[in-house]
C-alpha cells in the first residue's frame, strides 16, 4: 500500500531558494580571500634595502599559507564533531557562527584603511583566516545536517550554491578592479561584500523554519528519535500482553483506510494474535550500522572525493595564481589572474556540480569512475608547465594565455563534476537510516583531500 504523503509543497521554491543562499554563505569566506590574493600581496611586497645598493624581495608565501590555514580547520572541526554538536543547540552553531563570520569581515574591510608593519599585517590576517574558517567549519557541517533532513534534491541545490560562491567573488574583485579607484578604495569595497552577503546568508537562516515546507520536514526530523522510542516501548507492550485485537480490528483498520501502511493481524501458536506495527516504525527501530561497516560501503566514494580536493588544491590556488600573461597591455594584465583563474575555475567548478543533476556517469558501481578520478592527478604537471613565474627548475611548455585558460576549463569542470558524485552517490551505497553517518564520513573525507592539497601545494611550488 502506498504511504500517505502529507507534506506541504515548497511554495515559489522558496525553500530551495534559501538553501541555495545558504549553500553560497558557506564558502563565501574562502573564496573572498582566496580571490583577494593579489590585494595581499601587493601589501605584502617588500624591499629591503641593504647599504642602499642590494634590494631582497621577502617572500611569504601567502597563497600556501592561506590555503593550508583555510582547510586545517574545516579538518579539525570535522574531527570534533561528534563532540560538539551534541553540546551545541543548531540555531547558535549556525546563527553564532554568521556573526561571528560577519565581525571578522569587519575587521579585515577597517584593516585595509589601518596602516601596518608587513609582519604584523601578515599575522594578523593568517590568524583572521584561520578563525573564520573554523567558524566556517562548524557552519557548514551544521547546514550539511540541515539540509540531510529535506529531500535529496534540496542537497543539490545547496552544493550548487557552494559552487557558486566563487563565481560571485571573482565577479566582485572584477567590479572592484574595474572601478578605476585607488587600490585601498577598491580593496574596501570589495571586503564590504561579502558582509552584506553574510547578513544575507543569517536572514536566510532566520526565515528558513517560518516556512511551512522546511517546518515539516525540520519538525518531523526533531521528533523523530523520542516518538521512535515511545511508540515502540507502548505497542510491544501493548502486543505481549494480548490487548491489541481490538486495536487491531478498529484503529488499525482505519489507519490502513488513511494510507498508513499497517500489516493484518496473525494468529500465533497460542491462539493469540499478534500485531505487526506500521512500517514507518518498523524502519524507525532498525538499528544503525556502525561507522565501520558505513565505511566499507561507502571506502570507494570517500577516497574518490579526497583524491579530487587533494589534485585540485595542490595547485589552486597557490600555482595557479602565479600565472602571469603574455598578452601586452597593461589593463589584461590587471584582470588576467581574476578572469583565467578565479572566474574560469569557479564558473566551470559550479557548472560541473550542476551538470550532475541531469547526467550522472560513470554510475556509482562502474570501476571506470575512481580510474577517472585517479586520472585528474595529470593536471597537477600540465598547470606547473604553465607559465608560473618565478621558476627555478622546470621549463614553460604553455606559455599562451589561451592553453592556461583551456586547462582550467577541464581541470575545474572535472573537479567540480566528481566532486558532486562522489557526494551524492555515497549515501546511496547504505540503507536510509545510515545516510547521516554516510554524509558525515564524507565531510571528514572532503576535508582531508583539502588538507592534504593544500599541504602539497609547498612542494610543489618549490619544485617549479
Amino acid at each position: 500500500m502506498k504511504r500517505r504523503t502529507d507534506a506541504p509543497q515548497d511554495r515559489y521554491y522558496m525553500v530551495g531558494l534559501m538553501f541555495f543562499i545558504l549553500g553560497l554563505g558557506t564558502l563565501l569566506p574562502w573564496n573572498f580571500f582566496m580571490t583577494a590574493s593579489l590585494y595581499f600581496q601587493r601589501r605584502l611586497e617588500t624591499n629591503e634595502s641593504s647599504n642602499g645598493t642590494e634590494v631582497v624581495r621577502k617572500e611569504y608565501y601567502f597563497n600556501n599559507w592561506m590555503t593550508l590555514l583555510s582547510q586545517l580547520p574545516l579538518l579539525l572541526f570535522t574531527l570534533l564533531n561528534s563532540f560538539l554538536y551534541p553540546r551545541i543547540s543548531e540555531a547558535i552553531r549556525i546563527a553564532g557562527s554568521l556573526v561571528f563570520i560577519l565581525l571578522l569581515f569587519i575587521l579585515t574591510a577597517v584593516l585595509v584603511k589601518v596602516p601596518m608593519e608587513e609582519d604584523c599585517f601578515f599575522s594578523v590576517t593568517m590568524a583572521t583566516i584561520w578563525f573564520i574558517n573554523s567558524f566556517g567549519a562548524v557552519l557548514q557541517g551544521s547546514l550539511f545536517g540541515l539540509v540531510g533532513m529535506l529531500p535529496q534534491k534540496y542537497s543539490s541545490i545547496f552544493m550548487s550554491g557552494q559552487g557558486l560562491a566563487g563565481t560571485f567573488a571573482a565577479i566582485a574583485m572584477l567590479i572592484a578592479i574595474g572601478s578605476k579607484t585607488d587600490h585601498e578604495t577598491a580593496a574596501l569595497g570589495y571586503f564590504i561584500t561579502p558582509c552584506v552577503g553574510t547578513l544575507l546568508t543569517l536572514f536566510s537562516y532566520l526565515v528558513l523554519p517560518r516556512l511551512g515546507f522546511a517546518q515539516y520536514y525540520l519538525k518531523k526530523s526533531s521528533t523523530y528519535e523520542a516518538d521512535t522510542t515511545d511508540e515502540l516501548l507502548k505497542e510491544s507492550s501493548m502486543v505481549e500482553n494480548g490487548k491489541l485485537a481490538g486495536h487491531v480490528n478498529g484503529s488499525a483498520i482505519g489507519n490502513s483506510a488513511k494510507g498508513s501502511s499497517v500489516a493484518e493481524a496473525e494468529p500465533r501458536s497460542d491462539g493469540t494474535k499478534q500485531a505487526f506495527l506500521p512500517l514507518e516504525q518498523v524502519e524507525r527501530g532498525q538499528a544503525k550500522a556502525s561507522v565501520i561497516e558505513v565505511f566499507k560501503k561507502i571506502w570507494v566514494m570517500a577516497f574518490c572525493v579526497t583524491f579530487v580536493f587533494t589534485v585540485t588544491l595542490s595547485v589552486f590556488p597557490a600555482i595557479t595564481v602565479d600565472v602571469k600573461t603574455t598578452s601586452e597591455g597593461e589593463n589584461w594584465e590587471s584582470y588576467f589572474i581574476s578572469v583565467c583563474c578565479f572566474l574560469i575555475f569557479n564558473i566551470n567548478d559550479w557548472l560541473g556540480r550542476t551538470i550532475t543533476t541531469k547526467i550522472r556517469w560513470p554510475s556509482k558501481e562502474s570501476r571506470l569512475f575512481p580510474v577517472l578520478v585517479i586520472s585528474r592527478v595529470g593536471f597537477i604537471p600540465l598547470l606547473m608547465f604553465c607559465n608560473v613565474q618565478s621558476r627555478n627548475y622546470l621549463p614553460v611548455l604553455f606559455e599562451h594565455d589561451a592553453a592556461f585558460s583551456v586547462i582550467m576549463v577541464f581541470f575545474s569542470l572535472s573537479s567540480g563534476y566528481f566532486v558532486c558524485l562522489s557526494m551524492s552517490y555515497a549515501p546511496q551505497l547504505v540503507e536510509p537510516k545510515d545516510a547521516e553517518t554516510a554524509g558525515a564520513l564524507m565531510t571528514f573525507f572532503l576535508a582531508l583531500g583539502l588538507s592534504i592539497g593544500a599541504a602539497l601545494s609547498f612542494p610543489l611550488r618549490k619544485l617549479i
